[in-house]
């Protein structure tokens, strides 16, 4: 028995050295393999000859200017916005990130960067009209652009929701602005959609269902021409060249939207006024030398304004809180009341522009009918907002929030509004769009 178990305890401490051995010559093997790859990667190198036949009746001297296309080259636009901390400016460096894989160095040359289709969020989620209609059978679930309502399960909704909201903040993160919008959109409606069918919930469970997300730190033909020469080698990666640099005098205001973050953004509205378009294209954000996120750029032309986004202000505090509901039946209809209250701290040491928004659900029949019963104070009058907004029932106020509001200082907006359809229906589903 002690000569086996002496046999046994030798050959597992063999095994054992020999497979931590194994794993080591693997390891070794990988990284080989991984710089092998590396040094046959772009190394296969096509040399080509041009053979030009001139016919002269003169026996004169000359220059022969030749022009050939090679394929493995382009270009994308890429900036940096840059808000100034100590003066009230912003500058923008454009830059363009080329894409060398021709085969050759380009040594000294002139270097112009032209496009007719150029190759393609620090802003906050855009607020999407939520859709509502209505069913004449009362059914167990509702469908959402993210997954499924569940009415009697107010807790799963949360749950669905924070994983959109989280899945949408992922997709800011890649730069797909599309469907990150679309996910912190579906988020809402899960939330909204468990307010509005289950107005019999008391107060108290529904704040414990749905509680505030907790806060994150965190087409134009252009051609533009260097004017300096490069030398630009033949690389696999990416190479960054500084196209141009412009300044523009911000206008400065916040934005929040507490139905779908509970962040307030810093944005700024800019004027281009340089000589340069604005291509398509990502951008770095940044306050003084401190970064602040990554935002998508329009096409912009000359002379055109835009927004920029210049990341989350922790200065700046909102909730958004649902104070009471009812459910009635007159007549025919049943009859459903929300108010809410939306509350704004600040901390900072100045005034600022805040732009406030939210949304009432909006019917897309005359079978359900949702109207706003009161608002204090009155939404905005912008005339861009009235005319492309508000019929869509996206609501927005603008307010000045005086230094130190908070507490009993602190500036609120209350509004009610009501929503009604026949008794003997319900809502069929909710859609963010």
């Amino acid at each position: 028995v002690k000569f086996i178990m002496e046999t046994r305890g030798t050959s597992a401490a063999q095994s054992t050295q020999l497979s931590q051995k194994l794993a080591t010559l693997t390891e070794q093997e990988q990284f080989v393999q991984r710089e092998m790859s590396k040094v046959a990667t772009g190394s296969d190198k096509t040399i080509r000859e041009a053979v030009i036949v001139i016919d002269s009746d003169k026996a004169v001297a000359g220059k022969v200017k030749f022009n050939y296309l090679v394929s493995a080259a382009n270009w994308r636009p890429q900036y940096k916005l840059r808000a100034a901390k100590d003066k009230p400016e912003v500058t923008l460096e454009y830059i363009a990130a080329i894409t060398q894989q021709s085969g050759e160095d380009w040594n000294g040359v002139d270097l112009v960067l032209s496009t007719a289709q150029p190759m393609l969020n620090a802003n906050p989620p855009e607020l999407a009209s939520l859709e509502v209609n209505v069913a004449i059978a009362r059914q167990a679930q509702i469908t959402v652009n993210g997954g499924t309502l569940n009415l009697k399960d107010a807790g799963a909704n949360s749950f669905q929701a924070a994983q959109l909201r989280d899945e949408g903040q992922k997709l800011f993160n890649t730069s797909n602005k599309a469907e990150a919008n679309r996910r912190f959109n579906d988020a809402a409606a899960f939330v909204q959609s468990d307010e509005i069918m289950n107005p019999d919930t008391p107060m108290t469970s529904q704040a414990k269902l749905h509680p505030q997300p907790p806060a994150v730190r965190e087409g134009q033909s252009v051609t533009f021409h260097l004017d300096r020469k490069l030398t630009v080698p033949w690389r696999d990666d990416e190479q960054i060249i500084e196209v141009a640099r412009a300044t523009y005098k911000p206008d400065y205001f916040y934005k929040a939207v507490p139905v779908l973050t509970p962040h307030v953004y810093r944005l700024a509205t800019l004027t281009n006024d340089s000589k340069l378009v604005i291509l398509p294209g990502e951008a770095t954000m940044y306050v003084g030398t401190d970064f602040v996120g990554r935002a998508t750029l329009p096409l912009v032309a000359i002379g055109e304004q835009f927004t920029a986004g210049f990341g989350v202000d922790p200065q700046l505090q909102i909730t958004r809180q649902l104070v009471d509901k009812s459910r009635t039946v007159q007549g025919g209809n049943q009859v459903l009341k929300f108010d809410y209250r939306l509350a704004i701290a600040s901390y900072k040491t100045e005034a600022i522009k805040l732009q406030l928004w939210d949304r009432l659900p909006h019917g897309e029949t005359e079978a359900v009918n949702v109207t706003m019963i009161k608002s204090a104070p009155e939404v905005s009058a912008d005339a861009d907002y009235v005319r492309e907004e508000k019929p869509k029932n996206l609501l927005r106020w603008d307010l000045t929030v005086e230094p130190n509001a908070r507490g009993d200082k602190a500036p609120t907006v209350t509004y009610q509004y009501k929503m009604e359809y026949a008794k003997d229906t319900s809502i069929g589903n909710f859609l963010s769009k």
